[in-house]
């Protein structure tokens, strides 16, 4: 298989130049609150989607089977810790900001606002001492009988350190050659040395885990979740639940079984070889395979070109395998392998005419290594269609090496993973994502990254992306006619934003129109430790080369923002040769900002009309350029278009004033509201 460097993170071991003079710390101006532990109880069943109100996103981001309910809106005898924005707190990493911490013996209880006969719960609990995860129980309870007792893990969480991460909280730093916003110094060439409190940057916190109720239950049943006397973790913390009408299995008589070859559903025999003989036996019939209910093992990657491979569902058909150690690296430099389909690699000509649909992938992935190929779906796949799976515990969820064309991924949940949820990654083209869920990815949740090889074609469309604990939740780097539309993206924790386009990482430029069109972005714009400034919610960046493409910013909601709503940036040393010039935002509301609508730290220009701003902390512009302070202005233009109200865009700052605030101070919007 070709190489796998996966996330954002990942190419992030070019080590960035940080701001010289220039970048100043500045803080996200919100602290945390904790609600003391007598009860509380909602009036009746909060329903939210990325914890806002749904009518404040409606119409963005994937349509879901499920339904959420965050658990600070629900009864509970614990404590609601939160909300916060800071890296490295449980809170920051919860949907919405806020959770609820329950102490042994405590509870929260959700009330269904429809029937359901699933859920699903969100929840973190602490490590070992040493790393490695712990265990403990949750009970699970509707309207006041017993259910089931769930066995939660942290054995899938808690990373630490610098990238790649360790898994050793008590771990001195990895790359102590390394700058460090903690001590903004590179430890080893300091003296004295300065004193690194470990564990150094917990993250990655949350897990989820979907439970089966007994039967079905109708709206107004009470659900209440327990973490009982007695538990072996000191605290469980809830953020969300949930919860769904799981319909009954899907069957296929006519497709071939993969029973028939031996495969065991109860997951205690690895059913590799027999999905492998019922994929060649499909392939010459002309049938499908179908995977019935139950669990297969299945620790390698199973190859698929030209077979059409069906699940019950996702929630009756799991293919679950653990991550195995290779005997000797293989060419691709991956030092293990694991549960996966993986079309053919490109360089052998890729496959064609693979459909996969209706199926969970459970992988065993606990720390992250780049080259490794221990991603749920990966390889090249030309002209095939992904759909309604649920990709659990792997590397990335969907990382496809092209060149390959006209791939469609759709309605899949994916979640829990160590790198990206999704990139099309080198020379693909005429492909789209559409209708996914994604949330607490370790890097990207959706990316195109055209290393090489250009992308051209892409569509990212009506996706949800919640709580990437690093990076972005949306990313483009290099491509042609790429759209990124009707997206939602909430809560980006760390060193990166909701929606990002990337001169970066060695890709492609960027070419012909780059649509970033009806998209909501919620709670967005982090805290950026190299620069040691806030982002935008929508970050354009100018490293490797200049952005020359048509940029049309239209019809985006950027709501309740950390710092700024659009910042546009060409990093220190380049700051002079390359810069961002054909920027269009037009139709736009911005409803919140704690510095600024808009902060330019490189040279160019962009046009404005009928973009909406409100509730902005600071200056509507802070317009840096290229931080030569010219007599003649700055480097950065605007022109005003007309239709741009709220008063951000006053005429004195027109065309190019400079409004430089490095560390302009943060002002916490209120909550958004309608329009």
């Amino acid at each position: 298989m070709s190489r796998s460097t996966t996330g954002a993170a990942a190419r992030r071991s070019r080590r960035r130049s940080r701001w010289v003079g220039a970048a100043t710390a500045v803080s996200a101006g919100i602290a945390l609150a904790v609600v003391p532990g007598a009860a509380t109880a909602a009036a009746g069943p909060v329903v939210t989607r990325a914890a806002l109100a749904p009518a404040l996103v409606a119409g963005r981001g994937a349509k879901v089977d499920f339904v959420e309910q965050e658990a600070e809106n629900a009864a509970t005898n614990g404590t609601v810790i939160g909300p916060d924005r800071n890296a490295y707190t449980l809170p920051a990493e919860a949907s919405g900001r806020k959770a609820v911490k329950l102490t042994p013996g405590q509870h929260v209880e959700f009330t269904l606002p429809a029937a359901a006969n699933a859920v699903t719960v969100r929840y973190s609990i602490p490590d070992a001492p040493t790393g490695g995860g712990i265990t403990a129980p949750l009970d699970v309870a509707v309207n006041g009988r017993y259910a089931k007792t769930a066995t939660l893990t942290s054995q899938y969480s808690w990373l630490y350190n610098q990238y790649p991460f360790s898994n050793d909280p008590n771990a001195g730093l990895l790359h102590p050659d390394w700058w460090i916003t903690e001590c903004s110094c590179v430890p080893a060439a300091t003296t004295p040395a300065p004193v690194i409190t470990t564990p150094f940057r917990p993250n990655h916190f949350y897990d989820e885990q979907r439970i089966r109720l007994d039967r079905a239950y109708p709206a107004g049943a009470k659900v209440r979740l327990t973490a009982p006397a007695g538990s072996t973790a000191a605290w469980t913390v809830i953020d969300l639940l949930d919860s769904q009408l799981v319909g009954l299995p899907h069957v296929e008589f006519t497709a071939v079984n993969v029973l028939l070859f031996g495969a065991d559903p109860t997951g205690r025999r690895d059913s590799a070889d027999a999905f492998d003989k019922a994929i060649a036996l499909a392939k010459r019939l002309h049938r499908k395979v179908y995977l019935p209910p139950g669990e297969f093992q299945v620790n390698r990657h199973i190859i698929v070109d030209d077979v059409t491979i069906e699940g019950a569902g996702n929630w009756y058909t799991t293919v679950k395998g653990h991550e195995v150690a290779l005997s000797a690296p293989a060419p691709d430099g991956s030092v293990h392998t694991g549960v996966g389909f993986y079309g053919k690699d490109a360089a052998a000509g890729g496959s064609r005419n693979v459909h996969l649909s209706g199926f969970a992938v459970e992988g065993d992935v606990r720390e992250r290594i780049d080259t490794d190929q221990v991603n749920a779906v990966g390889g090249a796949m030309s002209d095939s269609t992904i759909r309604g799976l649920y990709l659990h515990h792997t590397k990335v969820g969907l990382w496809f090496d092209g060149p390959m064309n006209n791939v469609r991924v759709t309605d899949n949940v994916i979640v829990d993973q160590i790198a990206d949820g999704l990139n099309f990654h080198t020379g693909v083209t005429n492909s789209v994502a559409s209708n996914n869920f994604v949330r607490n990815t370790g890097d990207d949740g959706l990316a195109m990254w055209a290393e090489k090889t250009q992308n051209a074609g892409n569509t990212f469309d009506r996706n949800t992306v919640q709580s990437p604990v690093l990076a972005n939740g949306i990313a483009i780097y290099g491509g042609q006619d790429t759209t990124v539309s009707n997206n939602l993206v909430a809560d980006p924790v760390r060193e990166g934003s909701a929606l990002h386009v990337g001169s970066r990482f060695g890709a492609q430029p960027f070419t012909g129109k780059v649509w970033i069109t009806d998209n909501t972005t919620v709670r967005a714009g982090t805290f950026e430790l190299n620069w040691k400034i806030g982002l935008g919610a929508l970050w354009l960046y100018a490293l490797d080369q200049d952005i020359t493409a048509d940029v049309q910013v239209v019809g985006d909601s950027f709501l309740d923002n950390t710092y700024n709503a659009v910042m546009l940036v060409s990093d220190f040393p380049v700051k002079d040769k390359y810069s961002i010039t054909d920027v269009h935002f037009k139709d736009l509301k911005v409803d919140g900002a704690g510095t600024s609508v808009l902060s330019a730290r490189s040279a160019g220009k962009a046009t404005f009309q009928n973009v909406d701003a409100r509730n902005v902390g600071a200056v509507g512009v802070n317009n840096c350029g290229s931080f030569n302070f010219t007599p003649a202005g700055s480097e950065f233009s605007l022109t005003d278009l007309g239709g741009n109200d709220g008063g951000w865009l006053a005429p004195w700052l027109l065309p190019n004033t400079i409004t430089c605030d490095d560390r302009p101070t943060v002002v916490p919007p209120p909550a958004p509201s309608a329009w």
